[in-house]
């Protein structure tokens, strides 16, 4: 989940909410949209290998 935040920035967000905080995990913030798509694509790739 990429959210734009108020500084224009892009942050990822994982997809599941965490059971500890009941908050979604930060996995990086991005200058570009296109830069956390590609981060959430290489996230992706990783839990599957």
């Amino acid at each position: 989940m990429i959210r734009k935040l108020a500084s224009g920035e892009y942050r990822l967000y994982s997809r599941k909410k965490d059971p500890e905080t009941g908050k979604r995990r930060n996995l990086g913030t991005f200058d570009s949209k296109a830069a956390a798509q590609q981060h959430e694509r290489e996230v992706q790739y990783f839990k599957r290998h």
